[in-house]
């Protein structure tokens, strides 16, 4: 193998061996420029070639530090001239960052090669020009330096728009006048390369790695003149144009508009103008130039920034060329859905304000819509569109807990959408779809009765389900957290504090916590939060609706079954009684009733010769009275319900139906197959069975239901295999 895999591949000593402590000794050594240590040192064995600190050998570092002498000493002692750092960086590179032409020459003559670049794609060349090492760069030009060498980096990073800039734009962007000039005038280069992210060197210029002055503004102005491309951006779609008045150098601005190339209109990534900078600057001798050729004043609501600017100067000027002030200019409209937020976001909409990326927004307190520790919530636009944007440091924890949540879920479908997100200033801004309230506020409202609590809890159910198929624990689910959208559709938000399900040790604990969240919700929504959600009773009050139901769902979410694993417990429970419609409870009473034990046996007394009597007719069960709450001429006409059709058995005796609770379903089931044969008074008496059953026994198919379960005639059930059998 050759010296390159070696390089990459050798073991190193470990930081405490000899080899490595030697090793500190002598690049130590000769950082200090002590020869006499460093002929010692190798006289006692030390490594000459041997690396600390990131791949540094002792002769990168007398390189780095200047000394020829020791430079010298070290190669004829037997230094890799080719040696490289980790960054891929040799002697000779560095050399070019120090701008010494004897150690170049030296290296040259060691074989190194002209163009030779680092992991970074780094020559001597671009590192020279860099720097500002004038010498330096003439004497590599004459040994043949490519002065059009683009930056090479590999490809991950060109996609990314890294590497492809030259030296010419390395000089410009770092203010080196003098070297701009040899590059262009005497070495030939070229000024409309462009590097990676489609930038030539003139907007190289505007980069802010050194700060604006008048070198800066003399290399735009020198590039000018050499002809440079004037209609190139910067990746924030920012035209030369914008970026002069950004600077606000007017001999920039002159020189970019007599070139008569640019638009003087063009919108940025922001989405503003040259013009609306220089009113944002204050900069009334340029916002009058720019007008003078062809700047639209009444393009944004330019009068009130020079207004909130208190410049009545511009504000003057800005008239002159079309602009109305704002108390004159027909309000602009936007189409909003939300009715809570719509005249909020019509006056975020017609403000001037920050624009990041995508995202329009304003900190204003006017627009927050939620407190909280983090940054608050506020309305905004994201690609035009309303959103709620939740503000977070970058570096935080949870930031990143719910953008990852955000990320894998987006193509959810009872979670909060996720629109988009955007980052400036280590704040992180998420986008997501605007709500009108969240459940603590719709139930506080006096107008609360537009959304059942089984609609509730069933799209909670089924968001938190849908949360634990991506992957991720919610981990806070409360009140808050749930939002309700213009349309009265329920949706699981915040998640901030969500924890992946990845260690199967830790994924069980992770999914109980939520089941036990919901498990306090599922009182709170049947309580419809008349208390608040920290101080609910352990089990459903008696006095709320639907209590045996909701008392049983509340049970099941905190109930062991070993025949569902924790995991499939919510796809399981959403089948529960508490979401079936009316007409779906009473076809679960009729096909129970339709069994043939139930519709044939004398029921009550053949309990021990039938598994499905045995299961229902409990010593103690809720319904002993039953047929005293059925209309007599219910009863009656039911008891033989063949009889009206039958007149060869009209003189048949007629069965009565005992108080078990297999005889109420019989009825139900008789009075469903047969009432449309019965005479009018029954049919007006009755009128819809499912009403009329379920009205007198709401507790019964809740019953049932428990009674059942996990027998063999849980089949009438429906699940996630039979979703619509009832």
């Amino acid at each position: 193998m050759g010296s390159h895999y070696n390089h990459h591949h050798h073991q190193e000593p470990s930081e405490s061996s000899p080899e490595k402590l030697m090793a500190l000794k002598l690049n130590t050594a000769v950082r200090n420029g002590s020869l006499e240590t460093i002929h010692q040192l190798l006289g006692e064995g030390a490594d000459i070639n041997s690396k600390v600190n990131r791949g540094w050998t002792a002769l990168h570092s007398a390189v780095q530090g200047n000394k020829e002498e020791i430079v010298r000493l070290l190669l004829a002692k037997g230094a890799n001239p080719h040696a490289k750092r980790d960054n891929g960086a040799t002697p000779f590179i560095i050399a070019g960052i120090i701008g010494n032409v004897k150690l170049l020459e030296l290296f040259l003559e060691q074989g190194s090669k002209i163009d030779e670049y680092d992991n970074n794609g780094y020559t001597a060349f671009l590192e020279a020009a860099w720097h500002g090492k004038e010498e330096a760069l003439r004497y590599l030009y004459t040994k043949g330096a490519n002065v059009n060498f683009c930056r090479v980096v590999h490809e991950a990073k060109k996609v990314l728009g890294k590497g492809g800039e030259t030296a010419l734009m390395f000089a410009a962007r770092h203010g080196h006048i003098n070297i701009v000039r040899i590059l262009a005038d005497e070495m030939g280069a070229h000024v409309n390369i462009c590097d990676n992210r489609h930038r030539n060197a003139l907007v190289h210029a505007f980069l802010e790695y050194k700060k604006w002055g008048r070198n800066k503004e003399e290399i735009a102005l020198f590039l000018l003149k050499c002809g440079v491309d004037v209609t190139r951006k910067d990746e924030y779609d920012k035209t030369t144009l914008i970026l002069a008045v950004e600077k606000q150098s007017q001999d920039l601005v002159q020189a970019i508009l007599e070139k008569g190339e640019v638009d003087v209109n063009a919108f940025d990534k922001q989405h503003k103008t040259a013009l609306r900078v220089a009113v944002e600057k204050n900069n009334c001798e340029i916002a009058q130039m720019l007008c003078e050729n062809g700047a639209r004043a009444e393009i944004g609501n330019l009068i009130e920034i020079a207004s909130t600017n208190y410049n009545a100067k511009m504000a003057d000027l800005l008239q002159q060329y079309g602009a109305m002030a704002s108390s004159h200019q027909p309000k602009k409209q936007c189409a909003t859905t939300s009715r809570r937020w719509g005249d909020k976001l019509q006056d975020l909409y017609r403000k001037s304000c920050l624009m990041i990326g995508k995202l329009k927004f304003s900190m204003d307190l006017h627009f927050r819509i939620q407190e909280n520790s983090q940054g608050g919530v506020y309305l905004g636009f994201y690609d035009g569109k309303e959103v709620a944007v939740k503000i977070f440091c970058t570096d935080a924890e949870n930031a990143g807990r719910e953008k990852a949540c955000f990320e894998k879920c987006h193509t959810s479908q009872h979670l909060a959408k996720f629109c988009g997100w955007e980052e400036r200033k280590a704040c992180l801004y998420l986008c997501l779809s605007l709500c009108e309230q969240n459940l603590e506020e719709y139930f506080s409202t006096a107008d609360n009765g537009a959304i059942k609590n089984n609609v509730i809890l069933e799209a909670l159910f089924l968001a938190v389900k849908e949360l634990h198929g991506f992957g991720f624990g919610h981990q806070d689910l409360h009140p808050s957290n749930i939002l309700i959208d213009f349309a009265g559709k329920v949706f699981l938000a915040d998640f901030d504090k969500s924890r992946k399900l990845i260690d199967e040790d830790e994924k069980d604990c992770i999914i109980q916590r939520d089941l036990k969240d919901l498990e306090r919700l599922v009182v709170y929504v049947a309580m419809r939060g008349r208390a608040q959600f920290e101080d609910l009773p352990t089990e459903c009050p008696v006095d709320v609706d639907d209590h045996m139901e909701v008392e049983d769902l509340r049970r099941s979410l905190n109930t062991l079954d070993e025949s569902i694993p924790l995991s499939d417990k919510l796809e399981h429970l959403i089948y529960h009684p508490y979401f079936w419609t009316k007409q779906m409870k009473y076809r679960f009473l009729r096909d129970v009733g339709n069994e043939s034990d139930i519709k044939t046996r004398n029921t009550k007394h053949h309990n021990e010769d039938s598994e499905i009597l045995k299961a229902l007719n409990q010593e103690e069960h809720p319904f002993k009275d039953w047929t005293e709450k059925i209309h007599k001429e219910v009863l009656d006409c039911m008891a033989d319900p063949f009889s009206e059709r039958d007149k060869k058995k009209k003189n048949r005796p007629k069965k009565s139906y005992e108080n078990c609770v297999t005889d109420l379903l019989k009825l139900i089931r008789h009075t469903g197959e047969h009432l449309k044969e019965k005479d009018e008074e029954v049919k007006s008496i009755v009128k819809e069975p499912a009403d009329y059953f379920l009205n007198l026994f709401p507790n019964l198919t809740i019953y049932v239901y428990r009674r059942l379960y996990n027998i063999q005639y849980d089949k009438h059930f429906p699940n996630a295999q039979t979703p619509s059998q009832l």
